[in-house]
Parts: C-alpha cells; sequence; structure tokens
C-alpha cells in the first residue's frame, strides 16, 4: 500500500540531498519518479531542485494554485510513474497535501515530501502542519546545533549576520540568511560559543601587586 511520507528538519539538514538521492536510487532500477519544488523558491533556478553538495535535478513547479492530484493523474495517463516526491513542501497549502495524500491512496503511488517543519519564530508552516496532520510515515532528518546538541529550530538573520524575530513567515534564502540551532541557543539567540575569557586570577594579582 502506497504511503505519504513527510521528511522534515530545519534548515541546511541535507533534505534535497536525500530526496535527490532517493530520486536517483529509483532511476537506477529502472523506475520513473516525478519531482516538484515550490515555484518561489529561485535559489539557483525555478524548477530546480539543488543541494548544497552539488546534485541538481529538474522539477516541475507548484504553486499555491496546482492541482497535484490532477496534475499527476495527467502524467501517468501516458507514463510510467512510481513515485512522487515534493522538495520544499511545506510551502504546500493543506488542500494539496490533501490532493497528495489522495494520490498514495487513490493511485496507489508513494509521496515522499521533504521540507521544514517550523519557521524562523518557532511556528509551523501550513504545508507542515497539514503533512504533521495526514502523513503517513514522519521521519526526522537531523542535524546539529553548533554546540553539538540537535538543532530543532531556524533563526533567521539579517545583512550583519544578526539574529531577527519579526518579519514576514517566508523570506527565501541560504545559509547567509539561515542557520540551524538547538531550542536553547535558539531562545538565547546564541550564533556561536561564548569566547569571552574570565580574568587569570593570579596573573590580576601578580599585576595588581
Amino acid at each position: 500500500m502506497a504511503k505519504l511520507y513527510f521528511n522534515y528538519s530545519t534548515m541546511n539538514a541535507g533534505k534535497s540531498t536525500l530526496l535527490l538521492q532517493a530520486s536517483y536510487n529509483y532511476q537506477e532500477r529502472g523506475m520513473h519518479a516525478l519531482l516538484f519544488t515550490a515555484a518561489l523558491d529561485d535559489r539557483t533556478k525555478v524548477g530546480e531542485i539543488a543541494s548544497r553538495i552539488g546534485l541538481k535535478a529538474d522539477a516541475e513547479i507548484f504553486d499555491g494554485e496546482l492541482d497535484l492530484f490532477a496534475r499527476v493523474s495527467e502524467f501517468i495517463a501516458g507514463n510510467k510513474l512510481d513515485a512522487v516526491f515534493i522538495d520544499e513542501s511545506q510551502f504546500l497549502n493543506e488542500t494539496q497535501v490533501w490532493q497528495l495524500a489522495k494520490v498514495a491512496d487513490t493511485l496507489g503511488i508513494p509521496v515522499m515530501c521533504y521540507g521544514l517543519r517550523t519557521d524562523f519564530q518557532g511556528k509551523l508552516f501550513p504545508g507542515s502542519a497539514a503533512l504533521l496532520a495526514l502523513a503517513d510515515v514522519l521521519r526526522e532528518v537531523r542535524t546539529i546545533c553548533w554546540c553539538g546538541r540537535k538543532a530543532t529550530m531556524v533563526a533567521r538573520l539579517n545583512s550583519l549576520g544578526e539574529i531577527v524575530d519579526e518579519g514576514d513567515q517566508v523570506v527565501i534564502g541560504g545559509e547567509e540568511s539561515y542557520v540551524s540551532l538547538c531550542r536553547s541557543h535558539w531562545l538565547a539567540k546564541q550564533l556561536q560559543p561564548d569566547t569571552m575569557r574570565q580574568p587569570d586570577k593570579q596573573s590580576f594579582a601578580c599585576s595588581a601587586a
């Protein structure tokens, strides 16, 4: 039985790399996959899924108006299809998530979604909220904070490299605009270890003498 999968994480955890690797595995076995990515993601070029390690693949684009069930149904009318992959799935709307569930349930095609869980303010994206509610399988793609603990939060940076906590939910950017942190350091807005050294007591005593 086909399932709807949601692979979620913070920024820069390698979601697109995993998607492209999984898609390649299908191709390597003579199977066929249909890839989608968000129309508003133009970090490389619109209609391309690209990873930080150089992997890339062309994909169809989705916006809030695209009926994904209708598009997949149209595609399989003339093509063999074994899987559907959705990159940047946080930008789906609730209706589209239901459409993807219908692809799995009625067309028997597994759907693998990859995306962020929360935004820079710690709030769920609409697509992620729907996927967390509806997906058959939830998988966390882990990455780490600078402290070594699991990163669960995304912080947005301004042009000066400072953490900001106000602004639009969606601002497209990469490593220059976002950083993944553990919840503790996200709350503290701490981007790196505190390198301030305490005065050496012995040296201070000698200098005072």
